[in-house]
């Protein structure tokens, strides 16, 4: 919840700190502008005059000075236009191949100024568009670093809940160790004094499904080498044990090929993503409904669906059911079903989603495996 609070609280400053650079570099940028627009208005105003001082010049004009004023414009675009629409001169004009259809845009711009029977035409300097377009490239910038940073902090927080998921496990696993390998002996010596005693076969098969368990806890953090195995014989497992550790009131439905569907997989780390899939099912029908297992065998992939009649998930919730920490049970840490994606997308390169839900009527969770 720290962590959640902390990195809202960081995009909130960085969103709130893009938004104020945007109006400052915008607000500034338009000041210049509005500057720069009205001193090249007067710059033109002046080389207008300069041209008609030329137009008008006899013995006592001084024809140095306004050469001179003429050519010190060097940075904005001029077309001089004579009365029939044709060009008398240009300046400051790169393209002039297309100079007429540049002419024409400046006068629909309304960007001209009338001199005698000249009509001189102008348009903004390169220096201006520049200034104009550069607050569009610093918010563009800004926006690149808000992304950067947020995705930096977003990554940062799921490695450190990785980390804890992962400790966890493990810790998990090591106190889980003395006390079945304690069981274990313990059992041995039971079967020796009481040979003939018919609970201990079951207290030997629950003992086995602790060091299960811990043998899957102290694999979470690692990379196990995949192993072609059955998927059929992988759900079959699951099914006999939920139909010992529920009640009678639960169904269990299995919709498999008659072919053996062989996938590279950890069967130990995929048969516990199908348990807590089934487990949560029990727990969204309360210990009352049908679960359907179906396993389909396609060209590209493997498929299996995991659908429950429970209550459903809200659709607010679909988003974060894979999110660690989050659940709708009084009782539960939230962790199975992050475990579950972590063990089918990362561990075994596949897919699991929610393919539907309906409140009232049920879930329907699906996994894809690569063949």
């Amino acid at each position: 919840m720290q962590w959640t609070d902390r990195i809202r609280q960081v995009k909130i400053i960085l969103v709130a700190a893009a938004v104020v650079i945007a109006l400052a570099s915008l607000l500034v940028s338009h000041f210049l502008v509005r500057d720069l627009s009205k001193e090249e208005l007067h710059r033109m105003q002046i080389w207008a005059e300069a041209l008609h001082s030329l137009n008008e010049a006899d013995e006592t004009t001084d024809l140095a000075l306004v050469s001179s004023v003429m050519e010190g414009n060097n940075t904005i675009p001029v077309i001089v236009l004579n009365s029939e629409g044709g060009i008398d001169d240009y300046r400051n004009i790169t393209d002039t191949v297309h100079i007429e259809d540049y002419a024409r845009r400046m006068l629909m711009a309304g960007d001209t100024i009338r001199v005698d029977s000249q009509l001189v035409c102008y348009d903004e300097s390169i220096m201006l568009k520049r200034l104009q377009a550069w607050p569009y490239v610093q918010l563009g910038i800004v926006l690149i670093f808000v992304v950067v940073a947020i995705f930096a902090l977003l990554s940062s927080k799921k490695a450190e809940q990785n980390r804890v998921w992962v400790g966890l496990s493990k810790e998990t696993a090591h106190q889980l160790g003395t006390p079945v390998s304690s069981l274990m002996a313990w059992l041995e010596m039971l079967k020796e004094q009481y040979p003939d005693d018919e609970l201990l076969p079951e207290m030997d098969k629950d003992v086995k499904r602790l060091q299960l368990i811990a043998d899957r806890f102290s694999k979470i953090g690692s990379l196990p080498e995949p192993v072609e195995g059955s998927m059929n014989e992988v759900l079959e497992h699951v099914v006999d044990y939920m139909d010992r550790r529920t009640s009678r009131q639960v169904t269990m439905i299995r919709r498999f090929p008659d072919h053996e569907v062989i996938v590279k997989m950890n069967a130990s780390l995929f048969e516990w993503v199908i348990e807590n899939l089934c487990k949560n099912a029990v727990d969204a029908m309360e210990g009352r409904g049908t679960i359907t297992l179906t396993l389909a065998d396609e060209q590209e992939q493997v498929v299996i669906e995991v659908q429950d009649t429970g209550k459903g998930i809200r659709k607010k919730d679909l988003g974060n059911v894979f999110t660690p920490g989050f659940t709708t049970k009084k009782r539960g840490w939230g962790l199975g079903l992050s475990l579950a994606r972590r063990i089918v997308e990362e561990y075994h390169k596949g897919r699991i989603f929610v393919k539907q839900s309906e409140l009232g009527k049920g879930t329907t969770f699906r996994i894809e495996m690569p063949r």
